[in-house]
């Protein structure tokens, strides 16, 4: 049995309760001493009984259509009152599967008025009959007792069930997250790193004929770019993957310049917290991938610092098509990727452009865990698109 699987567990713990209930009346029965045809009747009875309760304890019984429960629960309701007329009390039992049955298949602001009147009925056959006031309360209250056995045992069949399903999907789901964060970290990655191959490559090529000492310094700073980029994809893979600001705007600032790029940076920050720091260099990074991509830039700007307990960061830069407008299916998905990573800082992500042909992106988010647990809007923080 501790070897079944939970959700078969639970159903077969409710099948056999519903056999010990069932035995007991036919144990009651027996113990009457009734003729052979009435007997019979009782077995084919009891089995109909059963096996209808094992249809309205099925899951998702209640979802049936309403005139099919109906149809069900009349008959269950003839197999439960009309017996009543041959064995007395000693049928009165069935009753709690009827009470139970009606808990799992009405609405509830019916079902419990219901079971209460199923109930109250099993006062009446001990009553005619002249049995004792205890044994007439008794019935009464093994009748509703049953129902709600019935009714919870049936309802944790459901639950473990559901329970097995939702872990499932919470799997499923971890999987779809873990691959996400792959795929945006390798896009993160991957496309700056080949924006600044590809730049330094052009780099070399020009310089080859005229300074060649400066095309191997070139060469040298691709051999250490492609290398780090190696071991970025591998760490990516292991999820080990740290970024730091400082070290992201250095190389911000060589790749620029090799793109003819004027850099002026303003950073000033203490020791950041690891989230932060990765989120922010993430941040950077892609804006200079976006900035070799999409623009003609001749001047860039970035700007670091920390205000009230904020960490902001600025990147502006010129040479922006005020007409230019990416609809190419694959036009890559870097904003939406840096604003998951900030909303998983409980940070915000806002772009727009400036005067003429500037273009501004500005990441902020709470300097420490303590505070970007108690930031303010925490969730989902749109990013402000200048095209909207």
């Amino acid at each position: 049995m501790q070897d079944l699987p939970a959700p078969r567990l639970a159903r077969t713990i409710l099948t056999v309760a519903l056999i010990c209930y069932l035995s007991v009346t036919i144990t009651n029965l027996a113990g009457t001493e009734p003729r052979t045809p009435q007997l019979l009747t009782s077995l084919v009875c009891v089995c109909l009984i059963f096996f209808l309760q094992l249809r309205h304890s099925r899951p998702g019984a209640r979802l049936a259509p309403l005139r099919q429960r109906i149809l069900t629960l009349s008959a269950q309701a003839l197999l439960t009152y009309l017996p009543i007329t041959v064995f007395h009390s000693q049928w009165g039992s069935m009753a709690g599967f009827l009470a139970g049955s009606l808990l799992l298949l009405l609405p509830s602001r019916w079902a419990w008025p219901a079971y209460g009147v199923v109930g109250l009925t099993m006062l009446v056959p001990p009553t005619l009959e002249g049995l004792s006031v205890h044994e007439t309360v008794y019935l009464c209250q093994s009748t509703l007792l049953t129902g709600l056995v019935v009714f919870g045992l049936s309802r944790m069949a459901d639950l473990v069930q559901a329970l097995h399903e939702t872990r499932g999907q919470l799997a499923g789901m971890a999987v779809t997250k873990e691959r996400l964060r792959f795929a945006r970290d390798l896009h993160d990655l991957l496309g700056y790193s080949l924006s600044a191959i590809t730049l330094k490559t052009e780099l070399i090529h020009r310089l080859i004929p005229t300074h060649p000492r400066r095309a191997m310094d070139e060469v040298s700073d691709v051999l250490t770019i492609s290398r780090q980029s190696l071991a970025d994809v591998r760490a990516v893979s292991s999820g080990l993957r740290r970024m730091s600001l400082k070290q992201e705007l250095g190389a911000a600032q060589s790749l620029l310049q090799a793109a003819d790029v004027e850099v002026r940076a303003d950073v000033g920050l203490s020791e950041l917290d690891q989230q932060v720091d990765s989120v922010l260099a993430a941040v950077l990074r892609e804006a200079v991938t976006n900035l070799l991509r999409h623009s003609r830039a001749g001047s860039c700007s970035i700007e670091a610092v920390e205000e009230a307990g904020w960490v902001r960061l600025s990147v502006v830069n010129d040479g922006v098509d005020p007409a230019y407008r990416d609809t190419s299916p694959d036009s890559g998905s870097g904003l939406g990727n840096l604003r998951t990573r900030l909303q998983m800082a409980s940070g915000r992500l806002t772009v727009s452009r400036g005067p003429g042909d500037t273009f501004r992106l500005t990441a902020e988010a709470p300097a420490s865990p303590r505070r970007r647990l108690a930031a303010p809007g925490h969730g989902e923080l749109p990013i402000q698109d200048p095209a909207a």
